[in-house]
């Protein structure tokens, strides 16, 4: 798929299907060797299918013109005539930006120019979209989502020993109690780091052992836990300064190292990290990289984003950025009032006051809110994202119809399970009435953190 070239069924279906198995069981690494692998195996057929399209073009070419030897032939044919050919050719194929422009400067069909085209198959359009910008942003060899395998078993140590603790494993040996005089500690089954968070703090240190004494750089917090920020700080990577809201990327030099943190980066901030000729390590949570997936899905339907989270989280930012058209609402109180607009109009002005922080440029409730699309910040409460994608779900339908509603509402399962997981435990706790007293552990500007404290609040 990277080369524009559609593998054989069968292989794309098992590798599709033994992907999404190694991908719930968490394993990246297997997931990616699993895939890697697959993707080596079709190699050779991948090849043969170019090879056999690639000679078709160019018989077509030798039978249309009538001399296969005379390169002047070739270069006077004309664009509508080069044009009409190339629609003969299967669909399966496409051609690079390279060749295209080389028919506007007047069809120059020299071996330079067939070799550029042999070089990367790419589809064609006449717009690119935000989710196409981010793959060829991906395809740099300058930019690097996987890690390093040379480093890793430091790395792993490292975190080992900073993040594991005696107590901790001697609690989940005693059914997560302990008893210390006439105090009784009860710890929740389900704690501490995802694997999103272990797999970004693991990968910020294998690339600092890589890359030794380059200048690294980070776009934001790698997450909001001030003793792995402080940790960020003490190996000597630097945090991107924020002057009035607005990140400074004044100090990245060329070559200098750029690390993307858990949460993402937006789509603008890839774009001049890769100008600007920077190594990028991308440890952005999978998870996150879905919800973008989601948008994606919204833009291609033609619909605006509603995207439950808070507008000034890191995380939000970066999913608005791939989106077209979209709202962020934080609480069903404002999904409501989105829904109240969207079933018997309102206050304009009052509206877009409301939502000034929160909306796409250019956004208009009386035009943008005919067909939408549910995303959600990561670590929101799951319950509350359900609830407030039945609610517009009904909304639509009661708006256009029963047999409407597919062609005005889309929802995806976006929310993470560890958030979920670790919620639960909470809740678990809570209904405990002999506990006297929550002690949550973490960054105090972190959602996660927030929203288990909200929910002993919550139940009393």
């Amino acid at each position: 798929f990277q080369h524009g070239i559609r593998p054989p069924p069968a292989l794309h279906s098992e590798t599709l299907h033994r992907g999404a198995v190694m991908l719930r069981s968490a394993n990246y690494d297997s997931f990616m060797m699993g895939v890697n692998q697959r993707r080596k195996q079709s190699y050779p057929v991948v090849c043969l299918y170019a090879t056999v399209a690639l000679f078709g073009l160019l018989v077509v070419l030798a039978l249309r013109m009538g001399d296969t030897s005379s390169e002047p032939q070739m270069a006077q044919m004309s664009r509508q005539d080069l044009m009409a050919t190339l629609r003969s050719v299967p669909a399966t194929v496409r051609f690079s930006p390279g060749f295209t422009s080389s028919m506007k400067k007047g069809c120059d069909t020299s071996s330079s120019s067939l070799h550029a085209t042999r070089q990367r198959l790419v589809p064609r359009s006449t717009e690119v979209s935000k989710r196409e910008q981010l793959k060829q942003i991906k395809r740099q060899d300058t930019f690097n989502r996987m890690g390093f395998k040379e480093t890793r078993p430091i790395a792993e140590k490292e975190m080992f020993d900073e993040f594991q603790s005696d107590v901790i494993k001697d609690m989940r040996d005693n059914l997560y109690t302990m008893e210390k005089g006439d105090i009784t500690f009860r710890l929740a089954q389900d704690f501490g780091f995802c694997w999103g968070v272990e797999r970004a703090v693991q990968m910020a240190i294998e690339a600092k052992l890589h890359y030794g004494d380059k200048t690294i750089h980070i776009t934001n917090e790698i997450i909001h836990n001030p003793g792995v920020n402080d940790k960020m700080a003490n190996m000597g990577i630097k945090f991107i300064p924020v002057e009035d809201g607005v990140k400074n990327f004044d100090q990245v030099e060329k070559d200098d190292v750029v690390i993307l943190p858990a949460f993402g980066a937006t789509l603008e901030e890839m774009q001049l990290l890769t100008e600007r000729g920077v190594q990028i390590v991308d440890t952005t949570c999978p998870w996150v990289s879905k919800v973008w997936n989601s948008v994606d899905a919204h833009t291609k339907g033609g619909m605006t984003s509603i995207i439950h989270g808070t507008w000034s989280h890191e995380e939000t930012i970066a999913t608005a950025s791939f989106a077209e058209d979209y709202i962020i609402v934080k609480t069903m109180q404002e999904a409501e009032y989105v829904a109240n607009y969207i079933l018997n109009g309102g206050d304009k002005a009052e509206f877009m006051e409301k939502f000034k922080n929160a909306m796409s440029k250019g956004f208009d409730p009386d035009v943008h809110l005919k067909k939408l699309g549910l995303a959600n910040q990561t670590t929101m409460y799951k319950k509350e994202t359900r609830a407030i994608g039945q609610m517009l779900q009904k909304t639509m339908m009661q708006k256009y119809g029963p047999e409407e509603l597919n062609k005005h509402y889309m929802e995806f399962d976006t929310i993470c399970d560890a958030t979920q997981e670790r919620q639960d435990a909470i809740h678990e706790l809570a209904e405990d009435k002999t506990i006297d007293f929550f002690l949550i552990v973490g960054g105090w500007d972190s959602s996660n953190t927030r929203h288990l404290v909200e929910i002993p609040e919550h139940q009393g």
